[in-house]
């Protein structure tokens, strides 16, 4: 645990320092939540309706924003070496930069959407379930980029390979997610089934990522 903590700690320090982590991510979440309303008009009862899923949207894309620094400045500078002869397991090494990349992507995303709901009309007993399903579900949203970009961490250019592979497998999350918040915002449907699925998701996705992810280091790097 020693060696994880380490290799977490690095990880958000360096993504802080690099790219503007928690900053850069929560200002792209910004100007998505801030354009669409002017794309849709000044139809406060619309946004309050669609509201949630453009936070979803926002919070997708913004998530999307950095994976693909996950694994590329280790295999430049030979970390990523370093990480697949190591004691640590590679698969808990993985989980080490998925959680710092949640941590500071994605939670930081949960922590500023009650803010940017008010931009969207959303109701104050609706943004709490909003900002629920977003702490539920942006997990999933991570450990699936996290096998993106594995696969893509040896190409040139792999960042919009890396888009390409990681879209399709987020719909679910993301479906599950809107539904969540669309039956705290308006119903009919039970919040708690749409909710407990997308929590499904994210469980699953904390399972299987990181071991697809070590598999496809450990093939694309022989």
């Amino acid at each position: 645990m020693t060696a994880f903590n380490a290799l977490l700690m690095r990880d958000i320090r360096l993504t802080m320092r690099a790219g503007g982590g928690a900053l850069m991510g929560a200002l792209f979440f910004l100007i998505v939540v801030t354009l669409v309303p002017f794309a849709l008009g000044p139809d406060l009862a619309l946004l309050g309706r669609i509201g949630p899923s453009i936070l979803w949207l926002g919070a997708l894309l913004a998530s999307l924003l950095a994976l693909d620094r996950l694994f590329t400045s280790d295999f430049e500078d030979g970390s990523l070496d370093v990480l697949l002869t190591g004691s640590l397991p590679l698969e808990l090494a993985v989980t080490a930069k998925a959680l710092a990349h949640w941590l500071t992507t994605g939670l930081p995303l949960v922590i500023v959407a009650p803010v940017l709901g008010l931009l969207l009309n959303i109701e104050g007993g609706a943004m709490d379930a909003v900002a629920l399903t977003l702490l539920a579900g942006t997990p999933a949203l991570t450990f699936i980029g996290l096998i993106g970009a594995a696969l893509s961490v040896t190409l040139r250019r792999g960042g919009l390979l890396l888009a390409v592979l990681v879209m399709p497998l987020t719909v679910p999350v993301l479906i599950f997610g809107v539904s969540a918040t669309n039956a705290a915002v308006s119903g009919p449907v039970p919040f708690g089934p749409p909710f407990t699925i997308l929590c499904a998701l994210s469980l699953m996705s904390l399972v299987i990522g990181p071991f697809a992810a070590a598999t496809a280091l450990r093939q694309g790097l022989e």
